[in-house]
């Protein structure tokens, strides 16, 4: 009778290392809370924050990332131990899904209360010079971004101005309102109302992809078209 041997402490670590990195190879959500916290991190530096505020970051973002660990584990034992449908096995899911979703808006809230200041004060001067533009700029931003995306569709004879091609015409119109948005926006909430916006945007360009109509390079391509128009009228005009 064979003895096996007990796991060392350096075959945990191996473990464990494991299950983050099959984590992030086969849940999607995992990789773009990876790819957003490394971004709030990096900003973080740049913008100096303070100790204690970068500690409430990285809890937060501990957090997040836990939550989506075990939302796996739970889902990955469930898919095991059942072969059909269990209203309970459903339930099960739902909540551990649930407890991602307050750790993501747990981390939403102390990233804007830790960044709101930081980024309104940096930004306010350069936004309050192009801010007095007149309404109608940004009707104008939108009709040429449109006819951009119309133009670059024509051009490469893929899709139809209101679906498919290259590019996103919904993701190219959803961030030229963004960026409309970030200009017009007044210095006490600018930063609460393009936040809030460039969710919207981003909530927009996804159903694109989810609703298998556009690549994500089409619609990384319609979102720049929208920004970059908006940006260039609000330069020259304003």
């Amino acid at each position: 009778m064979s003895s096996r041997r007990p796991p060392t402490v350096f075959d945990s670590f191996n473990n464990a290392f494991e299950g983050i990195i099959h984590t992030l190879r086969t849940q999607r959500n995992m990789r773009i809370h990876l790819g957003v916290a490394v971004v709030v991190i990096v900003t973080a530096l740049i913008v100096n924050v303070t100790k204690l505020e970068l500690i409430a970051l990285l809890i937060s973002i501990t957090f997040v990332l836990i939550a989506e660990m075990i939302n796996t584990a739970v889902e990955a034992a469930i898919d095991i131990a059942t072969t059909s449908f269990d209203p309970m096995a459903k339930l099960a899911k739902d909540i551990a899904a649930g407890s991602v979703l307050i750790a993501s808006v747990n981390a939403i809230a102390v990233g804007y209360l830790v960044f709101a200041g930081q980024v309104a004060d940096r930004s306010a001067h350069l936004l309050e010079r192009l801010r007095q533009a007149p309404a109608e700029l940004t009707l104008v931003a939108l009709v040429l971004t449109v006819i951009a995306v119309i133009a670059t569709k024509a051009y490469t004879g893929r899709g139809t101005p209101l679906r498919g091609g290259i590019p996103s015409g919904h993701a190219a119109v959803a961030f030229a309102g963004w960026m409309a948005a970030t200009y017009v926006a007044g210095s006490g909430h600018r930063f609460l109302i393009s936040s809030i916006a460039l969710i919207m945007a981003f909530l927009v360009a996804q159903t694109r992809v989810e609703s298998g109509v556009h690549s994500a390079l089409e619609v990384t391509y319609g979102a720049l078209v929208g920004a970059l128009a908006t940006l260039v009228v609000f330069q020259v005009f304003s």
